[in-house]
């Protein structure tokens, strides 16, 4: 089948071999369900349709309506996407008829649109206004949220999503900035930060760790990660395969204790007369982690911190 051309969208997608590999569409399972909880320009999209089979399907989940635009040139009929976070594919998957799948992609990056496009107001690159929402059409923004949120709250959400040191200095000035003038644009919020900052890593704009935690905060990325684990696992069928893309440490270290925790069983005392076979099996087994390659890396700069995780569903529960 053929894919319906989109415009180049300047974004060129981390892992894209790597992480459709790892789904292990081949054989049988070319006719299974795959999700892609992330669609963002349909990078992995794309390539996992190319690898499906005519009775194979792919639901993908976005919470951007740029993301949606994008996936609705798609003509293929053994696509469906939704306008939803990956954190309510369970509710997705039983409106569409579905009760197991054979593999999910997470990528947990935003795309380069999104960080381009000074009127997101991702980055402190481009003067735009303070927005940070991935999904523009519901929630407030970070403008809105920093205008009536209180100090300690600031800097808690800064120091934790951000690991910054300098999180309450920051949120002072914020505050006190905001009694004179409503903070509203990117410019304004990097500045005020700028100033709050004493010291910085060489290389690193003083206001990275900030701009993070606020977007991390505003769009609940953490908690939606941990739910839409949780689910994805919960769906997973025999052998079916989970891969997550991460980028900061905060969600690969999410990641890494799930997976952890799905493919380790607490051991039985060894003076028990407990046969081999009678033993408690592990859910899952992990697969070797990778990173970027130096030539990704070298082509594009932002894969740099990508970190991508594997693990195989081993036992699934029987579906009522």
């Amino acid at each position: 089948m053929t894919l319906q051309s989109v415009p180049d969208l300047q974004h060129r997608t981390v892992l894209l071999g790597e992480a459709v590999d790892a789904l292990a569409i081949e054989g049988a399972r070319a006719d299974g369900v795959y999700l892609d909880g992330t669609f963002g320009r349909g990078g992995h999209s794309r390539l996992i349709l190319e690898r499906l089979g005519a009775r194979g399907r792919l639901i993908a989940f976005d919470k951007d309506p740029l993301a949606i635009a994008t996936a609705q040139t798609i003509s293929d009929p053994r696509f469906t996407i939704v306008h939803e976070s990956f954190a309510t594919l369970d509710d997705a998957l039983e409106a569409q008829g579905v009760r197991r799948v054979d593999g999910v992609l997470m990528d947990l990056g935003i795309s380069s649109p999104q960080v381009d496009d000074a009127a997101r107001g991702f980055s402190f690159r481009f003067d735009g206004p303070l927005d940070m929402r991935m999904d523009t059409t519901r929630g407030i923004s970070a403008a809105q949220w920093l205008a009536t949120a209180e100090e300690q709250t600031i800097a808690k959400v800064i120091r934790d999503y951000g690991e910054e040191r300098f999180a309450l200095q920051i949120a002072k000035t914020l505050v006190a900035r905001r009694a004179i003038e409503p903070i509203s644009t990117t410019r304004q919020l990097a500045t005020l930060v700028a100033h709050a900052v004493k010291t910085r890593e060489k290389g690193k704009d003083p206001a990275t760790r900030t701009f993070q935690a606020i977007r991390i905060f505003i769009n609940q990325e953490l908690e939606e990660l941990e739910i839409g684990l949780d689910k994805a696992f919960q769906q997973m069928a025999q052998y079916g395969r989970l891969v997550v893309i991460s980028f900061h440490s905060l969600e690969d270290r999410i990641v890494k204790q799930f997976m952890a925790s799905k493919a380790h069983v607490p051991q039985p005392d060894r003076r028990l007369p407990i046969r081999a076979v009678d033993l408690p099996q592990p859910l899952a087994r992990l697969l070797p982690r990778i990173k970027p390659s130096d030539a990704e890396v070298a082509g594009n700069p932002r894969a740099r911190s990508a970190v991508m995780r594997t693990m195989e569903r081993t036992v699934a529960e029987e579906v009522a």
